[in-house]
């Protein structure tokens, strides 16, 4: 299970056909990739955001690797999700002039309780 998949992601793009599901595909991993590095998050931290076992009625099922607490899966889950869709919106309105130091501002903004520090 993906954190949004490419019909969630045509949904909110408002795209009615599988012409442009290339473009949006890759946006879509563009705008995944672009929240992960902002939000400062390891392989093993995105790996438990983004996948995950889930039972019958969509509950989240933790595991004994899981580097969060179930509230904060929940917590930046959510957030990401927000942050992924708002710069695959931003990426996709702007394929031609998009201001990449404007949107990774805006990133940084949204994801600001989920960013790890860095020194």
């Amino acid at each position: 299970m993906a954190l949004i998949s490419l019909q969630e992601a045509k949904t909110y793009l408002r795209v009615d056909s599988d012409d442009e599901d290339a473009l949006v595909g890759v946006l879509l991993s563009s705008a995944e990739q672009l929240c992960v590095e902002v939000a400062r998050l390891t392989q093993e931290q995105w790996k438990a955001i983004d996948a995950l076992a889930c039972d019958e009625e969509g509950n989240i099922l933790p595991t004994d690797t899981d580097p969060y607490t179930e509230e904060e899966l929940e917590r930046i889950r959510s957030v990401m999700r927000v942050a992924i869709l708002y710069a695959l919106g931003y990426l996709y309105e702007h394929r031609e002039e998009a201001d990449h130091h404007d949107l990774a501002l805006t990133i940084r903004s949204l994801l600001f309780g989920s960013r790890k520090e860095a020194f």
